[in-house]
């Protein structure tokens, strides 16, 4: 298993006293289609294949797991690690450049960006579908999820430096969660658990993030067709007015006992 946290000596002030630490880990993943390069982010190692399905599922390149019939880590004697991911797709996928021209970032997106490096202002914007399903969560359970998935949160337990995305069933039952550097690469990687089980659209979850509501996990959630998205920190105005758009309940500053809800 990849590991998530790693040791390292720091120094504490005031004081000087040398101490061992544990931070989060961070690495790059190149993720190609086919062999042709389609964007490098910085990660935390593990659920890599998620992380790549749950990817090309939001950025519009797949619509389910029958367009993937093989993905494999690619070894690189130059690289201390196996930080090549290479995914095949099913026959009859169109894949040459106009498939996923409206996916690719210049094949680089820093662990805090989800949309860092696309081409053009019509990529970030381009319209999502109304959701087919409008259901709202009864903000008194809403409140309750951040404590349900604290005790999954290991990698924030012991390093207090990353995020958590987790998918509940609308009576408050923990389905998956997933911890990684990235917020969107945290939703990519539990929309991507979902979409390599074969259980997408994701109209029967809410999706609970760990940092703030940006409009790039929005817009991640509304084309998987989440109805209802909970962040325990603050939403930007375009993530508010994109979720009124499609019809999302978005709610924001999540804890025990408050919440915002957007609408």
């Amino acid at each position: 298993m990849a590991e998530a946290t790693r040791p390292t000596p720091v120094i504490r002030h005031p004081g000087g006293v040398r101490e061992p630490d544990t931070v989060a880990v961070e690495e790059p993943m190149e993720l190609r289609i086919e062999g042709r390069p389609l964007l490098v982010t910085m990660r935390t190692p593990g659920d890599d294949e998620e992380l790549a399905a749950g990817l090309l599922y939001t950025e519009g390149v797949i619509d389910g797991p029958d367009d993937l019939t093989a993905m494999a880590k690619i070894h690189d004697p130059r690289q201390p690690r196996d930080n090549t991911m290479d995914v095949r797709l099913a026959a009859g996928v169109d894949a040459d450049a106009e498939r996923f021209a409206s996916a690719r970032r210049d094949l680089y997106a820093s662990s805090a960006c989800g949309v860092c490096g696309k081409a053009t202002i019509e990529q970030v914007m381009r319209r999502v579908p109304a959701l087919p399903a409008r259901r709202r969560v009864d903000p008194a359970l809403l409140m309750t999820l951040p404590a349900l998935m604290r005790p999954h949160q290991s990698a924030f337990e012991a390093t207090g430096g990353i995020h958590a995305a987790a998918l509940f069933s609308f009576d408050g039952t923990l389905e998956v969660l997933r911890e990684d550097i990235g917020r969107h690469n945290a939703v990519d990687k539990v929309l991507g658990w979902r979409l390599l089980a074969d259980r997408v659209p994701v109209d029967d979850r809410v999706l609970v993030v760990s940092g703030r509501a940006g409009f790039e996990l929005v817009q991640k959630a509304a084309i998987a067709g989440v109805p209802a998205m909970a962040s325990v920190g603050a939403a930007s105005s375009l993530a508010v007015e994109l979720a009124r758009e499609v019809g999302m309940q978005l709610v924001g500053f999540l804890k025990h006992d408050r919440l915002n809800e957007y609408c």
